[in-house]
């Protein structure tokens, strides 16, 4: 690499990353404020750049794209990227990097968690005592139910699904069946997953668990049909993106008794306001977008964002590829 490209860093990203592209000399200029750059920002800091790295809150879309279509590549401190045009990328010949299973053990780490914590109502629970509701005890009282056996339905058997279903598996004995476009075969053989269609996920899971990607075929695909045909036992679990579920559709499901909880790491839109109605029900826990929120996923997605751009300009190839075709 002779010349020193220009980086543009849209937030302050964990070090790991940062200095590696320090130590191949990168220019580095970094957005400073505590908050995602408004689109104008975005596209006038990136004007004189070569490269940029960003994240989910920073909308890549044609407009921007069409008034930065130099960039030579673009890098994505996530595992999704639906916040990035891909095809109009495509087309104007940018490739695209990002972060495939830097977060799986951690996001995995928080759909267990939310499903425990739905089952047993942590959350409210929790609520109860600062409001100062603990009282006497009460035998019938605020009862949730225990998960040994129960089955685990996965929509998105990829690597956090796989996880997530490795640890209900072996804690809780539960068996797993799960929807993919293709059969995980391998998951099949070490998990004793079943692939199901899709009703059958709906109709037989005790908890339901989305793991896959956003996009116009998943989105709003838990809607008022879906959580229908669900369990009114059932629990559903979402830490893959917000609009895969129609939040609106959920709030009537659980209002209706169609399913029994929800626990929820992501939703639509981001932020939730607060005084959305799932944040005062019962069998509902809400967090607020931390699936990767541990020091070693946050750092390894540093590292990964950081490669694809060092690969790419000192070898032409990126690691972790969206597009690969661009570089065909």
């Amino acid at each position: 690499m002779i010349d020193h490209p220009k980086i543009l860093i849209t937030r302050k990203y964990p070090a790991a990353g940062i200095n590696l592209l320090e130590q191949e000399r990168f220019r580095l200029t970094f957005w400073d404020q505590d908050r995602p750059m408004t689109p104008e920002e975005l596209a006038a800091e990136a004007k004189d750049h070569q490269a940029l790295l960003c994240t989910l809150t920073d909308r890549i879309d044609k407009p921007f794209l069409d008034r930065c279509s130099h960039l030579e590549i673009i890098s994505q401190f996530a595992v999704g990227y639906d916040n990035i045009d891909i095809p109009e990328a495509t087309r104007k010949k940018i490739p695209v990097g990002f972060t495939p299973d830097a977060m799986s053990e951690a996001t995995a780490d928080i759909a267990f968690g939310l499903m425990i914590a739905a089952a047993r109502k942590f959350f409210f629970l929790h609520k109860t005592i600062l409001t100062g509701q603990w009282g006497h005890f009460n035998p019938t009282g605020h009862l949730g139910f225990e998960l040994k056996g129960k089955t685990l339905g996965i929509l998105g058997l990829g690597r956090i699904g796989i996880k997530m279903a490795q640890r209900c598996s072996a804690a809780y004995d539960m068996p797993v069946i799960y929807h993919n476009r293709n059969r995980n075969l391998a998951a099949e053989k070490q998990l004793g997953a079943r692939h199901v269609p899709l009703d059958q996920l709906l109709e037989q899971s005790d908890i339901l668990s989305v793991h896959c990607a956003l996009t116009p075929e998943t989105r709003h695909i838990f809607d008022a049909r879906a959580f229908r045909k669900m369990k009114p036992s059932a629990v559903f679990i979402n830490t893959a993106r917000g609009p895969i579920h129609h939040e609106p559709d959920l709030i009537e499901a659980l209002n209706q008794k169609q399913i029994w909880g929800a626990g929820l790491d992501v939703t639509d839109p981001e932020p939730m306001a607060k005084d959305n109605p799932l944040l005062s029900m019962e069998n509902v826990c809400v967090l607020p977008h931390v699936g990767s929120g541990t020091m070693e996923a946050r750092d390894q997605m540093s590292v990964l964002a950081a490669q694809n751009i060092i690969e790419f300009y000192n070898t032409g190839k990126v690691p972790h590829i969206v597009n690969p075709e661009v570089l065909a």
